[in-house]
């Protein structure tokens, strides 16, 4: 069998990248190890914080460009996936703020300064330290579920073939052509897409970027009688001043239904994602829940649901968004990819299609931290 172009993996990466190639009239093929809305990888789930609170270039043009490719989605699916309820960034452990709030005034983001005495009043079921930047209409929260779904159907609504069960072994390129080793036999194509999360190494082999695979351990905590409805609360994120107990800042959203989430970024321990346990990390639990405990009263710490999902991480925490000769490498989305799932998908499909297109040097395959350097050249004495 012989297609314009594979995309492996069903996530919402590739699941972007397979709505994107089809909506450009693209044969294209999306293929998915697992059945729909499996919670084996790193997409799964209820919610994801949707926020702007970069100071770089390359990730802002990137979310602001998400945030209309998701009401796009939105529109064509007639799926509710992004619900905007505002953002918070504080902690005095934060040095960014300052040029976030300067990218911010640049761009025309609206954003204000509170203190936490009217941060705590306004949001009582959160405790705030230090200055707090308020992201007024450009942050809340992605259902997950509902979003890989969407791009999935989407593809095949316009035309994609979309195959869940369907292994893949090895990718191979062969001159011009990648060939995609299947379960049910070989997949020829001009340029394959890798989107394959935590089994990006396995697939790549010696040519895969360095990439760490950890199990994470947020939790969902039950909201207490007395919080506001959970479209009340801001999505956050904090940083406390070290020295601190915590081991890592943390983040947070209030999900309908389930409580408010609350997670550590990128402590859990490393993985490899056929043989995860998916049983929560009680060290890391217990801490999680003192966390709660001290700074966020709205949320019950004795009454938690855990969540296991996996990071699949960068040396710099940068993703990987490049080409290396037909094929297209997704990876390395660190707990902060979702948002821009759409238009990282337009991106992956801009290299898909267009040898002349080039990624941010942030995201390239050949920066300095994904590339080992050469070993001296002896000398003699």
């Amino acid at each position: 069998m012989a297609v314009d172009h594979v995309v492996v993996g069903g996530g919402v990466m590739g699941a972007a990248a397979a709505w994107q190639l089809a909506r450009r009239g693209r044969e294209v093929v999306l293929l998915e190890r697992f059945g729909p809305g499996h919670a084996q990888g790193a997409s799964h789930g209820s919610s994801r914080i949707y926020r702007t609170t970069y100071a770089s270039d390359d990730y802002l043009d990137l979310t602001q460009e998400a945030l209309g490719l998701w009401r796009e989605l939105e529109a064509e699916s007639g799926a509710d996936l992004l619900r905007l309820t505002g953002g918070v960034s504080h902690g005095l452990g934060r040095s960014d703020v300052g040029d976030i709030a300067a990218a911010f005034t640049a761009r025309g983001v609206p954003f204000s300064w509170l203190d936490p005495q009217e941060a705590d009043e306004r949001w009582p079921g959160l405790r705030f330290e230090g200055p707090v930047l308020f992201e007024r209409s450009t942050a809340g929260r992605v259902h997950a579920d509902r979003a890989v779904a969407a791009f999935q159907s989407g593809a095949a609504l316009h035309g994609a073939d979309v195959r869940h069960h369907t292994a893949v072994r090895a990718v191979q390129q062969l001159g011009d052509r990648v060939v995609v080793d299947t379960d049910d036999g070989p997949i020829e194509a001009r340029s394959v897409v890798l989107a394959a999360g935590a089994w990006t190494a396995g697939l790549l082999g010696e040519q895969a970027p360095p990439l760490v695979v950890t199990q994470e351990q947020p939790a969902h905590f039950a909201f207490r009688p007395t919080a506001a409805s959970a479209d009340d609360w801001p999505v956050f994120t904090h940083q406390p001043r070290e020295p601190h107990p915590w081991p890592s800042g943390t983040y947070g959203l209030a999900v309908p239904g389930e409580g408010v989430k609350v997670g550590f970024h990128g402590v859990g321990p490393v993985t490899d994602p056929d043989r995860r346990t998916f049983e929560p990390e009680p060290g890391q639990l217990a801490t999680l829940r003192e966390y709660v405990r001290t700074w966020i009263p709205g949320a019950d710490p004795d009454h938690l649901v855990p969540i296991s999902c996996t990071y699949t991480t960068t040396p710099d925490h940068d993703f990987v968004l490049d080409r290396r000769g037909r094929l297209v490498v997704a990876a390395g989305f660190s707990g902060h990819g979702f948002k821009f799932a759409p238009a990282i998908g337009r991106l992956l499909t801009d290299l898909a299609t267009d040898d002349s297109a080039r990624t941010p040097a942030r995201f390239a395959l050949t920066r300095p931290l994904l590339t080992p350097a050469p070993a001296p050249t002896p000398t003699r004495s």
